[in-house]
């Protein structure tokens, strides 16, 4: 009978490592050394006790049966999923063998890293390896899948400040969310932008399709995919030539006013009527309805980014809150990512300083063509390690990988929780421990809180924390710098600035007893960052007009390595750039794919993390493309049909749902699905093309036709 007797539940403090604006505060239940329930944090502002569908049964992920245990090593063809089990000594012993011989023959550059935001941990996640590849010397790898584009318009535009509180929205009266779906990807600020609905403030979604958001919204404005900057520039028309311009605002605090006045005088309603497919009548009332009603706030997604021009657009919709004036407020202004506001010390955490001048830089949306050859490298690439990313699934170009990845010279090091579509082809599989068995604090890019996940349960098999892989290399590797022999919680206190004024009164020890803290950068109730400019750029204002700018990415997209920035000469103003994959900008193409591809991400998955979930799968569906009913009718298409996606590039298959939420011209089908799974994923047939800034992706700036199967 004793034996049967449980111990009692014991509750540890987490966050959620996934790659989500919400950073979700979560509560682990333990008992018996195991993980049995995580709930969302009932005390933190934002998640409130609730989780979104991905993470609800959390504990499910950590005990799956096809979770990775042990090292292992390839011993059939690549991608067949042949492995056997190795010890620990005999993974890192190959690796470091292997490295030594490539660099004795190649040089460090033949090596490089590849992740991304598999897991947001700055101890685990994106640059959790950085300081280890800048000390082999390794190539430097530019991470653009979604974001960094975004961030160059913004940092040009109105500098490093993390905008409008996400929980000030509860304030704003009008409130426009823009190429964001909020409900699957930014679900706990999509509740405080329903409460302040509740209190009367109007919300506007602005998106291609009507998306889970765009249905709840008071209104759906629908442009045609990539033409937002034209529907911004408009809005400035109508703010400018009706005098709705706070002028004592622009006076004092923003840069090049009258140039952008002059921009705006051409872009009238009517112009934009053409391009968008909004009416004239629709863009006077958004500018008009924008303008006049403050607090007026905007929330600015990803996916605004992700066509050519796509950058310039944000630009535009950034420089909207200083026309009107909508700083002055609390619940005023525009929000991108607050993590500018958040005091990490990056340049800690990678190093750059290591890194030794002219190290090559190779962007990972053109991951395909650098492992085929087709792109030339001073060094061409031997060996790749991947963390934290899947590659096969969401870089673009997919058919370009998997060539590449089959190339016998290739070593490929993968550490990971399955054995996904990229780590079916990897060489030494290396098993990596998950949320609940390392200790990290998350960071956040959707909110301003620090987020601690305490290390409560032991790794199943031999599974290691990502830094204590690094650590193990590093040591054979003869590193001494200190970063290689912090343990994780050395990590935490020297990764963050824990002197900077926002962590006043907040320290390591504060973390772990309370499990999130806010920063000191005002209230949900205070916070108007820039009532009287204060912008941190180099006017010290919000600048409409930058010149002598060159294109570059954000450093921590980089490795913090400023070398090789892309420099190309950036616009003056802001304006419409209009996409390249079009009827109009190219005919001859649109005849043969004469549907404009959107490629959002899932509501039931994040990323491809949960898509080989079953529970996940059955709540997602099967991969599926939406198609406008006539469309579907000129192709032969049924409701429920197995249809070919395709183009040039590669070709998916998927089900075919017939609807009114796509315009005709248009489909859609989500990212993350597992190529293992399906014949094909939705990045099979995208662009590799870099978008006008940031080497953002053009994944939304793509045609493709439909046929039946």
């Amino acid at each position: 009978m004793d034996g049967d007797i449980k111990s009692a539940i014991q509750k540890h403090h987490g966050g959620c490592p996934h790659d989500c604006p919400d950073t979700c505060s979560m509560v682990f239940h333990v008992q018996d050394k195991k993980l049995i329930k995580v709930q969302g944090n009932p005390d933190h502002p934002m998640t409130r006790g609730g989780l979104c569908v991905k993470l609800n049964d959390y504990e499910k992920r950590h005990y799956h049966p096809d979770r990775l245990l042990y090292p292992m090593k390839r011993v059939g063809p690549k991608g067949e999923k042949k492995f056997e089990r190795i010890t620990w000594d005999e993974a890192f012993n190959t690796i470091v063998n292997k490295w030594q011989e490539i660099i004795a023959e190649h040089g460090p550059q033949a090596i490089m890293p590849n992740s991304y935001l598999g897991n947001q941990g700055l101890v685990h996640g994106l640059n959790g390896g950085d300081a280890f590849f800048a000390r082999l010397g390794a190539t430097v790898t530019e991470r653009t899948f979604c974001g960094e584009g975004s961030c160059t318009a913004w940092l040009l535009t109105i500098g490093p400040t993390a905008g409008v509180d996400p929980e000030s929205f509860i304030h704003s009266k009008f409130i426009i969310v823009w190429a964001c779906n909020s409900v699957s990807t930014n679900l706990h600020h999509w509740h405080i932008i329903k409460e302040a609905q509740k209190q009367g403030a109007k919300v506007v979604v602005i998106d291609a399709y009507a998306s889970r958001t765009a249905k709840e919204a008071d209104w759906h404005v629908c442009p045609k995919p990539g033409t937002d900057g034209a529907l911004a520039m408009a809005m400035m028309n109508v703010i400018i030539e009706e005098g709705l311009v706070d002028q004592d605002y622009v006076d004092n605090y923003t840069v090049g006013y009258p140039e952008l006045a002059e921009k705006a005088r051409e872009r009238t309603p009517e112009w934009a009527a053409e391009i968008t497919g909004i009416s004239a009548d629709d863009i006077r009332k958004l500018a008009r309805e924008y303008a006049t009603t403050q607090p007026s706030a905007i929330r600015i997604g990803v996916a605004l980014e992700k066509s050519w021009g796509g950058s310039q657009a944000i630009r535009a919709v950034t420089s909207l809150p200083a026309l009107t004036g909508a700083w002055r407020h609390v619940g005023g202004g525009i929000l991108q990512f607050p993590v500018w506001e958040h005091p990490y010390k990056f340049d800690v955490i990678c190093r750059p300083d290591l890194i030794p001048e002219g190290t090559q830089v190779v962007n990972n949306l053109q991951l395909g063509r650098v492992l085929t050859g087709e792109q030339k490298l001073k060094v061409p690439i031997k060996s790749m390690m991947c963390w934290n990313t899947n590659p096969v699934t969401q870089a673009t170009e997919s058919e370009k990988i998997l060539e590449g990845l089959k190339r016998e010279d290739l070593f490929l090091i993968s550490a990971e929780h399955f054995i996904s579509d990229t780590a079916a082809f990897a060489d030494i599989l290396l098993p990596a421990s998950m949320g609940a068995e390392q200790e990290d604090i998350i960071l956040s890019w959707g909110h301003l809180y620090l987020t601690y996940n305490e290390k409560c349960i032991d790794s199943p098999g031999e599974c290691l924390p990502n830094n204590e892989i690094f650590r193990q290399l590093a040591k054979r590797l003869g590193f001494e710098e200190d970063n290689f022999k912090w343990n994780d919680t050395e990590c935490l206190e020297n990764y963050i600035d824990w002197n900077a004024p926002a962590c006043d009164g907040i320290d390591l020890n504060y973390l772990k007893k309370h499990g999130y803290a806010r920063l000191n950068v005002g209230t949900k109730d205070d916070r108007a960052p820039h009532k009287e400019g204060n912008f941190p750029t180099p006017s010290g204002k919000c600048e409409f007009r930058v010149v002598g700018a060159k294109n570059f990415v954000a450093g921590p997209f980089r490795q913090m390595y400023e070398g090789f920035q892309p420099g190309e000469d950036i616009p003056e103003l802001p304006d419409y750039v209009a996409s390249r994959e079009t009827h109009e900008a190219n005919p001859e193409l649109a005849k043969k794919y004469p549907l404009n591809i959107l490629a959002p991400k899932s509501h039931g998955f994040i990323n491809s993390s949960y898509a080989n979930i079953e529970n996940k799968l059955k709540g997602q569906g099967e991969q599926f493309v939406l198609i406008n009913p006539t469309d579907a009718e000129n192709r032969g298409v049924t409701e429920g049909q197995k249809v070919k996606v395709f183009n040039d590039r590669g070709s998916f298959e998927a089900a075919a749902k017939v609807t009114t939420d796509v315009n005709k011209g248009i489909v859609v089908a989500t990212l993350g699905y597992w190529r293992q799974m399906n014949n094909g994923v939705v990045n099979s047939v995208s662009s590799n093309a870099f978008g006008d800034m940031g080497n953002s992706p053009t994944s939304h700036d793509c045609l493709v036709e439909v046929a039946s199967l």
